[in-house]
């Protein structure tokens, strides 16, 4: 009886975080919207002066709750997979830090267990550090949604909000980027690990401009928990994805996973496979306020040099066959 409890608690911490991800955020624009034409608008009225009062605490580093982040649903999810946090050096807090994540996957599940709650005690591992985990900045576009996110130490991915994030003081500030973005989520296929990296550097200039080292950071096994269906490029619906992402930001993608009462039916309810975040070697970077092309390059080859000699030495012990190798695009 308890087992059969404790696997309803686990899947209902899986699928909450799907169905916050994909739906919170439109379910509240529209019910604000509709409570204006009701006896209760006075509650939508007050929410959007508050909303744009707050307009930029997302580009100053967000607002995070201790509480939320130590919520007992994140153990459920953590459970779920489940998800391990793997530490391979020490990252001391008299330094900043710019952890550079990948893969994206569809919902960057593992990133989201590990620097976005305290599961797998983050704090307890690396004491001292901060990590503020970087979103999509139309993320905080949507009413109490952006709260939400918020309240698990999120900010927006622009330069302005990263730059204020590292500028303050003291040491141990840190930001979590998944330097793929969204356009990654579009090579999420199960078993393989192509990462979007070749062209960005954005995350390199931003080490370089405060001095902050660099820290590859891969999970295992995020992009075993959907499948996904890729179209071919050139096709109308490839054309459209693109599109789409140019407009919004975000990269528009068909995936599925398992029912919610039946494993083999199709659903929104990811499938329970391991995935295990590797946090690497910080790569000391020196300050430099205007990086030239050089520097950028110079670091950019070490991290992914640094970043493949994680992904040999863990893959192994994470599942991956020993002949997979990381593709660069």
């Amino acid at each position: 009886m308890e087992t059969r409890q404790k696997q309803w608690l686990e899947i209902i911490g899986a699928y909450q975080l799907v169905l916050s991800f994909l739906f919170m955020g439109t379910f509240f624009s529209l019910l604000l919207l509709f409570l204006l034409f009701t006896p209760l608008w006075s509650l939508s009225v007050l929410y959007f002066v508050w909303f744009f009062l707050d307009w930029n605490t997302p580009n100053q580093g967000g607002r995070r709750f201790e509480f939320m982040r130590n919520w007992s649903i994140w153990k459920q999810l953590r459970d779920y997979y489940p998800v391990k946090l793997v530490k391979t050096a020490e990252l001391p807090p008299d330094r900043k830090y710019v952890l550079a994540a990948h893969p994206h996957g569809i919902m960057s599940m593992g990133v989201l267990c590990n620097f976005g709650s305290e599961a797998n005690d983050f704090s307890k591992h690396f004491p001292g550090i901060r990590a503020v985990m970087a979103g999509l900045h139309t993320l905080f576009y949507f009413p109490v949604y952006r709260d939400y996110v918020m309240s698990f130490g999120a900010c927006s991915v622009n330069q302005r909000s990263l730059d204020f994030v590292l500028s303050q003081p003291p040491s141990g500030q840190a930001v979590v980027i998944m330097v793929g973005g969204a356009q990654e989520a579009l090579y999420a296929v199960p078993g393989e690990h192509h990462l979007v990296l070749r062209n960005r550097k954005g995350f390199v200039r931003l080490a370089l401009r405060h001095g902050a080292s660099l820290v590859p950071v891969y999970s295992f096994g995020e992009n075993d928990i959907f499948h996904l269906k890729v179209f071919a490029p050139n096709t109308w619906q490839y054309l459209c994805q693109m599109t789409f992402k140019k407009l919004t930001g975000y990269s528009p993608c068909i995936f599925w996973g398992r029912g919610l009462f039946s494993a083999d039916s199709w659903g929104l309810l990811p499938f329970a496979r391991p995935i295990t975040t590797v946090v690497g070697r910080p790569i000391p970077v020196p300050q430099s306020l205007r990086p030239s092309e050089e520097e950028v390059d110079h670091y950019h080859t070490l991290y992914m040099q640094a970043l493949e000699k994680l992904f040999e030495e863990h893959k192994e012990s994470c599942g991956v066959p020993a002949s997979t190798h990381l593709t660069f695009m």
